[in-house]
């Protein structure tokens, strides 16, 4: 791998975020970016507890841009990683998505800080819930903006619309969808209601574990703010550079109907980009199976399987639009 990784770390609060800083070879100052991390215990690497393998989006991303000359710095949310259990205690009931923008800012101080990095190009890359953390950031006027910002993924419709349609689509096979997803739809009512979920126990297992998850202390107040925010509405208030990729291989964003709202969004402004790569899955990754033979259970077991790599046109397509920012 080219340049060097170094372990960072600041605090927040009672609170302590990781993190991993990459340099390029030499002396800098270094154009960088800071890379945000999708939904749940997704940590730095883009590694998860829930999807087997290791080979994490975000470090192969932070290696492409050490060899472009791009620092980079990726953290652990608090709620992930190896030092989740030492925070989660501090946090029960203050998770929000203020406190997300928190850990960003605190990643954007930290280069701001040194000598080795050209503060005047920090760009932030968002994945998935990560964009939404992105766009916050940039539009609580920052001490420190960021110079562009790169959106991987980003739900263009309300989160809670994008979660029910992938659950319609999985539901299909089901005799009584009809019937499941009134029972879902009521639960989530009562949900944003500020009632307890009290999910029906005619729900398949899964779906009640994972409706009961949202009201979780650990989750609150995160998980109801969450439900109600989409990137087209963000997108269209930020100023400023912003590249937006949905792959077409994306099973859980679709890059259709997310795409077309976001278009929309950024409409009025000169300097967005949009692209939709042919092959590129959720985490950026290459998926050389047809839309139409893939399901979001199967690609997302790949997504950090030892032979998986960044989609070729999608890796590039960052690095040419972050290159001719920082010529």
């Amino acid at each position: 791998m080219s340049g060097r990784s170094i372990d960072v770390q600041w605090k927040l609060g009672p609170t302590t975020v990781y993190g991993t800083l990459v340099l390029p070879p030499g002396p800098g100052p270094f154009p960088a970016v800071v890379m945000v991390a999708g939904s749940g215990p997704t940590d730095r690497d883009w590694n998860s507890p829930l999807v087997p393998g290791t080979n994490g989006s975000a470090r192969l991303i932070a290696e492409a841009l050490a060899e472009a000359g791009i620092a980079s710095l990726r953290y652990d949310k608090r709620v992930s990683g190896p030092h989740a259990q030492a925070n989660v205690a501090h946090l029960l009931g203050q998770i929000s998505m203020s406190s997300h923008v928190e850990e960003l800012l605190g990643a954007v101080d930290l280069l701001a800080e040194r000598p080795d990095i050209d503060v005047s190009h920090i760009y932030g890359l968002g994945n998935s819930e990560g964009t939404l953390h992105v766009l916050n950031y940039q539009l609580a006027t920052p001490m420190v903006p960021l110079a562009g910002i790169i959106l991987t993924g980003p739900p263009g419709r309300a989160v809670g619309v994008v979660a029910r349609s992938q659950l319609a689509v999985e539901a299909n096979t089901l005799p009584n969808k009809e019937a499941f997803m009134v029972l879902y739809d009521s639960a989530i009512a009562r949900f944003l209601d500020g009632q307890p979920v009290a999910p029906d126990p005619a729900l398949p297992e899964s779906i009640q574990l994972l409706l009961k998850s949202l009201e979780s202390p650990a989750n609150l107040p995160f998980a109801r703010e969450l439900w109600s925010v989409d990137a087209a509405i963000l997108l269209e208030k930020v100023d400023g550079p912003v590249l937006v990729i949905i792959g077409k291989k994306d099973m859980q964003i679709d890059w259709e109907n997310d795409g077309e709202r976001l278009t929309h969004a950024a409409s009025g402004h000169v300097d967005v980009v949009l692209l939709f790569p042919d092959n590129a899955n959720h985490v950026l990754k290459y998926e050389p199976k047809a839309r139409t033979q893939l399901t979001v259970g199967e690609v997302s077991q790949g997504y950090n399987a030892v032979d998986a790599i960044l989609d070729p046109e999608t890796i590039g397509a960052i690095l040419v639009w972050l290159l001719a920012r920082i010529a």
